[in-house]
């Protein structure tokens, strides 16, 4: 790909929700820890709960986004699970034929997920480098389209269509934790909250802190293959495209260990929230960042878990659990609904005024699966 000129703005992210709002789910808000000192007693961290998106997780937006604008016949990709996952519940019931990259190590379970809503697999025997390259090798030897999980513009500005809905949602957001890996979600909200005085921090698995470097070094690095808990966020590099647009906009970067994600994962659990370790990752930079007297939002990006892929017996993508009856979801700007996304919590009563301060080689062997 040819080096991102920085053309995206965040009227692609207008566009972005407009041709998605069919397909994707408008996901609520959450408790996540309450505030302390002054706002003692109110909510403090909420949770944007994309692990309750159609998909299992904010991939589906991104995804959207790119298959009902290219309008493909065949589309390639190179994913850990998730944006595979996105990819074949979407496009395979409109007759477009996906081929999805594994790279070594992907769950099982996600390829299991992939082949079922109607993907083809295959397998190569690296990491993501591997992983990207057989993605492009294949979508030129058959003339599919290749959709990468970050580093395309439609892509990206799906992906923003989270913090579009959290700005809209809570105007008076201090911060917003973002989990990164190739950095599609990072650079959407970056650019969603482009104009916004939104503090917006991206974490990082400490093993891969691919943007804190590249940021350093002003270009994007590839780093070593990294084996992390959060196998979703196991990317070497950032993409181009998001990586011109997180430079700009982006104000902090940290890292959090797997011991960290591990513990903001069972205390996602304990909350009623089943995430996946990636899903997670957001939290954990919150829960290091200590920063609980504001108004905050995580991003939990997935909850494709084994018990979750296990549980979903058709195509639709919904589960056993997405269909519970328990009272008190908060819904958009805070409203309880009624509906089949449920959660057992009280509804949350969000601001009504933004604060307006300043935001400080050799072709890999491989294999081929069905």
């Amino acid at each position: 790909m040819t080096a991102y000129r920085g053309g995206l703005t965040p009227a692609d992210v207008e566009r972005a929700a407009e041709r998605v709002a069919r397909y994707t789910r408008r996901t609520p808000l959450l408790p996540g820890l309450p505030a302390r000192g002054r706002r003692r007693g109110g909510w403090g961290l909420l949770l944007k709960a994309e692990h309750l998106q159609h998909s299992g997780s904010f991939k589906l937006r991104g995804a959207a986004n790119a298959v009902l604008a290219l309008g493909a016949r065949a589309i390639v990709t190179g994913s850990s699970g998730n944006h595979g996952i996105a990819l074949a519940r979407l496009a395979a019931p409109m007759g477009v034929r996906v081929t999805v990259v594994l790279a070594a190590g992907t769950s099982p379970a996600k390829a299991d997920r992939i082949r079922a809503l109607g993907g083809r697999t295959v397998s190569v025997r690296g990491g993501v480098a591997e992983r990207e390259e057989r993605a492009r090798q294949l979508a030129e030897e058959t003339g599919a389209v290749l959709v990468p999980s970050s580093d395309h513009e439609l892509v990206v500005a799906g992906q923003g269509t989270v913090a579009r809905e959290v700005l809209a949602d809570v105007p008076d957001v201090r911060t917003l934790y973002v989990p990164v890996g190739g950095g599609g979600l990072l650079a959407g909200v970056c650019l969603a909250a482009r104009d916004h005085p939104v503090r917006i921090v991206g974490v990082e698995p400490a093993g891969t802190p691919r943007y804190a470097r590249s940021l350093e070094a002003g270009r994007p690095l590839r780093l070593p293959p990294c084996d992390t808990v959060a196998d979703g966020l196991r990317a070497q590099a950032p993409g181009e495209v998001p990586f011109a647009v997180v430079r700009d906009r982006v104000d902090d970067l940290v890292a959090v260990s797997d011991a960290e994600i591990l513990t903001a994962t069972d205390r996602l659990r304990r909350l009623g929230v089943e995430a996946e370790p990636s899903g997670a990752v957001a939290l954990a930079g919150a829960l290091r960042a200590g920063r609980l007297r504001e108004r905050a939002v995580a991003v939990v990006s997935g909850g494709n878990t084994l018990a979750a892929l296990t549980a979903r017996t058709d195509l639709t993508g919904r589960t056993d659990l997405t269909r519970r009856t328990e009272p008190g979801r908060v819904g958009p700007a805070g409203r309880a609904t009624p509906g089949d996304l449920t959660y057992p919590t009280e509804p949350i009563e969000p601001g009504c005024h933004a604060r307006r301060t300043a935001p400080t080689g050799a072709r890999p062997e491989l294999e081929e699966t069905r």
